[in-house]
């Protein structure tokens, strides 16, 4: 039978809020008796049983390959990404290294693929600035390295961390180039033609 709640209290079924007014109702007895919403599903809390409601399961995490090349380095060089559901996007600078390139390429990627990503990169460059937080003592100390020496390339570095860390779901994998994956030989045939039409423009 609902009763009304005389105070602000937790709902022992779906863990919101109930507030003075609002009708409520009892689950379980003595020890174990719960007040909740009488809307909340009968049956979802069960005192006697150890099992809780199930938790939903976690989005799955889109896998993102992407790569850079560079002609001279520097010079004239490509970046690329691509997922294997077909999507993909590559492009170039007249004049640029190979670094700069690894990293525009995944800025790129995040920048235009939403919800989680696992981005896999042969770059150890960009792993490692993500999976050994270098970006942090690059933060705390103004965008200096612990040498006091200006961050290279901050330009590309700083909007791909500010955009990793507001979205928290982005991790990083490390793979190693050249070795027969797929995938990494496809970003890195679209990045070197992306520096080769750079190279042609010149």
């Amino acid at each position: 039978m609902p009763l009304t709640a005389r105070y602000a209290t937790t709902c022992g079924v779906c863990g919101g809020r109930i507030s003075p007014g609002e009708e409520i109702t009892d689950t379980g007895a003595a020890a174990s008796r719960r007040w909740a919403h009488v809307n909340c599903p009968p049956g979802l809390f069960d005192p006697t049983s150890q099992s809780q409601p199930p938790i939903p399961e976690p989005v799955a995490a889109l896998s993102v390959w992407t790569d850079g090349a560079c002609s001279g380095n520097p010079g004239p060089g490509g970046w690329a990404w691509a997922t294997q559901d077909g999507r993909q996007d590559s492009g170039g600078s007249p004049h640029t290294t190979n670094q700069r390139m690894e990293i525009q390429a995944v800025l790129e990627a995040v920048r235009a693929l939403d919800g989680p990503l696992l981005v896999l990169s042969d770059s150890t460059y960009v792993v490692n600035c993500f999976r050994d937080r270098w970006w942090q003592g690059w933060l705390a100390r103004g965008w200096l390295t612990s040498a006091k020496k200006q961050v290279v390339n901050r330009d590309l570095w700083e909007p791909l961390v500010a955009e990793v860390r507001s979205r928290g779901d982005i991790d990083f994998r490390w793979v190693k180039g050249h070795s027969g994956d797929p995938m990494n030989d496809l970003v890195d045939l679209l990045a070197v033609a992306a520096a080769q039409a750079e190279a042609l423009k010149s």
